[in-house]
């Protein structure tokens, strides 16, 4: 709580001088008013971490926090801290992974919360077309919003909030930033709409811009997790990466045996990091999130603390295919909590059907409809596969070898990993 006190005390005093900078230089300013409220949604969320999720199930500062993300008055806007790393442009100390070149803002609201800005990318029924890569796919704002509703549905509770919203790139973006590479990468499509585009390495050129209509832009809001300096972070790389080449191929890929490499070593070898990695493939096949080549985790929980499942705008891409490939670690190594099958099962009842609960679900958000029919019949689909490999492992190795109780505890040694040490 002092840290945030202190830390909107400073924005106050850089506001003044801002604001008396901007006078002698004849610059009319928009002044917003913040203050600090320890009973903020985003502080509450923030302080309801713990070992298990980021969230309890019933915890009353999720749906305020929604409800602040879709219609708090922006005060900020910047880029997010990975691409200014990118970019050579922060204190890269303060980033886990500098990472992705898809447009993304830091909006702050305000209450002093902080959201991701992703914007609309893609129309609900486009498809990704069969001729991308998995790693230049366009990253979808409906698709961190759906992301956030089937985590919380699947109970792990491992997403971030995130809230759809009609966001002014006029008024909540250019009228309140203060960074003049943003400001520069603004302008006004030839059909009079206010448009801008990443200033980055990759992707930087006007044919890219995303544009409002003529200034609201559909856009997910993810709720900033607290800042590294109050609970780091690391970046771990996923044993089931994919190669980021055009032909290369991963060990996993052509090893049916892999599983037992990965069982061999730290932090694999006990606890539950493998259990969770498994709940994360089952995740990310269900959203058809081909994307997952890290994951990271709160160092104050040790090896026994659960893996965040961030940066989903990849998934919900091809309702009309299901890549079987994702399912890897628990098609491999055949073990899953027990609690992870039992929800499964009960989402494949036809009174708790996963399609209709989503379905459901995602009436609460603004932006409607936030996946198609298609895509919601594709989790039902692909939920039948998941059983379908748990069977087939059960069959083959015992119910007892396969299902898992959760929160087994961590009794593995760290051994010398350099690239989880590069990661750090």
């Amino acid at each position: 709580m002092e840290y945030y006190r202190r830390k909107v005390a400073r924005w106050e005093r850089h506001m003044h001088l801002h604001s008396e900078a901007a006078a002698l230089s004849n610059i009319t300013v928009t002044e917003h008013g913040v203050t600090f409220d320890p009973e903020a949604s985003w502080l509450k969320f923030h302080s309801g971490i713990s070992s298990y999720a980021l969230y309890s199930r019933n915890d009353p500062a999720i749906p305020k926090l929604l409800k602040d993300m879709h219609r708090m008055s922006v005060i900020s806007a910047d880029y997010t801290q990975d691409e200014k790393a990118l970019k050579g442009a922060c204190d890269c100390t303060q980033v886990v992974k500098p990472s992705g070149h898809h447009l993304k803002l830091a909006l702050k609201m305000q209450n002093f919360g902080k959201a991701m800005f992703k914007p609309m990318r893609q129309q609900r029924d486009e498809e990704t077309p069969e001729d991308f890569f998995y790693f230049v796919d366009l990253q979808r704002h409906n698709a961190e919003i759906a992301a956030f509703h089937l985590d919380r549905i699947l109970d792990f509770r491992r997403v971030p909030p995130v809230a759809g919203r009609l966001v002014n790139v006029s008024g909540e973006v250019l009228l309140v930033t203060q960074n003049e590479d943003l400001r520069a990468v603004f302008f006004t499509s030839p059909a009079n709409n206010t448009c801008f585009f990443a200033k980055c390495l990759y992707v930087c050129k006007t044919e890219y811009a995303v544009c409002g209509g003529p200034d609201l832009l559909e856009g997910s809001l993810s709720a900033y997790l607290p800042s590294l300096s109050m609970a780091p972070r690391i970046s771990i790389s996923n044993p089931w990466t994919r190669s980021y080449t055009f032909s290369g191929r991963e060990e996993w890929e052509v090893n049916p045996f892999y599983c037992d490499t990965v069982k061999q070593q730290y932090p694999y070898n006990s606890g539950n990091r493998l259990l969770n990695i498994i709940d994360m493939s089952i995740f990310d096949f269900l959203t058809s999130n081909m994307d997952r080549h890290h994951y990271e985790i709160f160092t104050k929980f040790g090896d026994d603390g659960f893996l965040l499942h961030l940066d989903n705008a990849r998934g919900f891409g091809k309702h009309s295919q299901d890549e079987m490939s994702i399912l890897a670690p628990l098609s491999q190594c055949c073990m899953i909590k027990r609690s992870t099958l039992v929800r499964l099962q009960l989402l494949a009842r036809p009174e708790f059907r996963l399609s209709d609960v989503m379905r459901e679900s995602l009436k609460g958000d603004s932006l409607q409809p936030v996946l198609t029919e298609p895509h919601l019949s594709a989790l039902d689909r692909r939920l039948q596969k998941v059983l379908r490999a748990v069977q087939r492992c059960v069959r083959r190795l015992g119910e007892e070898d396969v299902i898992t109780k959760d929160f087994v505890k961590s009794t593995g040694t760290p051994q010398i990993n350099t690239e989880m040490r590069k990661d750090r």
